[in-house]
Formats: C-alpha cells, sequence, structure tokens
C-alpha cells in the first residue's frame, strides 16, 4: 500500500526514546524527512545514525520540552534550515510515578510545561503552514491512563487527558483545511518506560519485576506486551494519506488491554 507521504517532512518530538525512534524510523520507510527531537541528543542521534543506515534522511536535534518560551526560536529555524512542517507528532517523556498526594504544585507546573503547553505551542505554529498547503497531520501520543486511569500514575493520567480534550477540539477547526487532528494510545508497549515502571511496581509490592510483569501481561488479551514498531506502525498510517478522511478520533495500539468500548 502507497501511504502517499514519500518526501513530505516530519517533525517527531521525544525521538530518542522508545516509542519516539520506533515512530521516526517507521517515518523515513516510508520516505519521510523526519527531524528528530529530544532532550537527550546523543538519542536522537543514535536514531538518525540508525535511519541513515538504511538509506533514510533524518535530523537530530536537542530540543527540551519544559522550556516553552524556545518552541518558537527552535521550529523558525527548522523551517529555515529543512523547510515546513507536513507531519508532526506530538510525544513526550512520561513524568515520575506518584499518587495525587504526592505531587506537589511546583512539579505540577513543570509537568504541564514540558507535557502540555510546550506541545500546544508548538502546534499552534506549524498548523497555518499545513493550513496553507492544504494538507498536515497532527498525531499526539498519550496513554492507556486517558481512557482508564492507571493507579499510581496521576500525573500522566491528568495531563495526557487534557491533551485529547485540545486534539478533538483542534480538529474540528482544521478539519476544513486538510489537516487532521488525531490521538494514538498505547498500550503496555515494550520500551524502557514500561521496563522503568514495571521495577517501581515491583518495588513497592516486595514482587521481582519479571513477576509483575507477567501479571500484567495476564490483563492483556494479546497475551503479550506491544513492540515499539506495532505503535509505531499504527502513527504511520494516521499520517498517511489513506487516513486523510480519519480525524478527531483516538486509535488504542494496546492488545485489547482496555477493557472499556
Amino acid at each position: 500500500m502507497d501511504l502517499g507521504i514519500d518526501g513530505k517532512t516530519a517533525l517527531v518530538m521525544g525521538a530518542g526514546g522508545g516509542l519516539g525512534s520506533a515512530i521516526g524510523k517507521a517515518l523515513a520507510r516510508e520516505g519521510c524527512r523526519v527531524i528528530l527531537a529530544d532532550l537527550d541528543l546523543a538519542s536522537a542521534e543514535r536514531a538518525a545514525a540508525a535511519i541513515a543506515h538504511t538509506g533514510g534522511v533524518a535530523h537530530p536535534v536537542a530540543w527540551d520540552l519544559s522550556d516553552v518560551g524556545a518552541v518558537e526560536g527552535k521550529l523558525a529555524q527548522l523551517k529555515k534550515d529543512i523547510g515546513p512542517i507536513d507531519i508532526l507528532v506530538n510525544n513526550s517523556g512520561g513524568p515520575r510515578p506518584g499518587l495525587t498526594s504526592d505531587i506537589t504544585e511546583d512539579e505540577w507546573r513543570g509537568y504541564f510545561d514540558s507535557m502540555v503547553l510546550s506541545l500546544m505551542r508548538l502546534t499552534r505554529l506549524v498548523v497555518p503552514d499545513m493550513q496553507a498547503r492544504r494538507w498536515g497531520r497532527v498525531i499526539t501520543s498519550t496513554s492507556s491512563g486517558v481512557v482508564t486511569p492507571i493507579p499510581g500514575l496521576a500525573a500522566s493520567n491528568s495531563l495526557r487527558l487534557a491533551l485529547v480534550g485540545w486534539s478533538k477540539s483542534l480538529a474540528q477547526e482544521v478539519a476544513k483545511d486538510g489537516v487532521t487532528v488525531n490521538v494514538a494510545i498505547p498500550g503496555r508497549i515494550a520500551t524502557p518506560r514500561i521496563a522503568m515502571l514495571d521495577q517501581s511496581r515491583a518495588k513497592a509490592a516486595g514482587l521481582t519485576p519479571e513477576a509483575v510483569a507477567a501479571n500484567s501481561t495476564s490483563t492483556i488479551p494479546a497475551g503479550r506486551y506491544g513492540e515499539p514498531d506495532e505503535y509505531a506502525n499504527a502513527v504511520v498510517f494516521l499520517a498517511s494519506q489513506c487516513a486523510s478522511y480519519i480525524t478527531g478520533t483516538s486509535l488504542r495500539v494496546d492488545g485489547g488491554l482496555i477493557p472499556v468500548i
């Protein structure tokens, strides 16, 4: 199937991590020029090198999403050096595990800046060029906690849910301009973040990480954790020309984990 995005320019945030790097590689395989932005430049460079090794085009960029004020300048430089963005993948690192009572007001503000406000500002600056060209894709990666809150992940459950409401609102505003806006919801995908959460739960419960992972797997109808490439392929489909009539929706990539309709 021709996904119709060969030659498009994609900006992937959090592209040095497990999900972000997989998304960058999958977009590059479809012929996109990929900008890999991450707080850890070395991680973005490793992901870019892997793409280049297979003949793709990738540009690693250091980007600290906690610095909301830097968004406009960063984007302006990318537009000057590479060109306007056709596909934007909003993806941020997750906050630390914790109950609502564990999170201070300063932490809430910091998480909001890096997980929500920076992505909103970035999107607001990218979308006008998409509207002018009558084509664009905005995909925001969230968490299964936006559907069924995950115990012990209060900050993630709360802030990522804000992005779902915002995405739905934006989708309604720009659909007439050929711009689609969707949310991708990962279940338990085998990434370093999930391994860290399993270790955290194991420590709290006095179990081994393997026991926690086995218990978690038992709740997934597919019987296993997902692979990053499986999630990335779903995101790339949402970015494709094939998905031009899909907007304002949330796509679950969870092996059947989320138990509600």
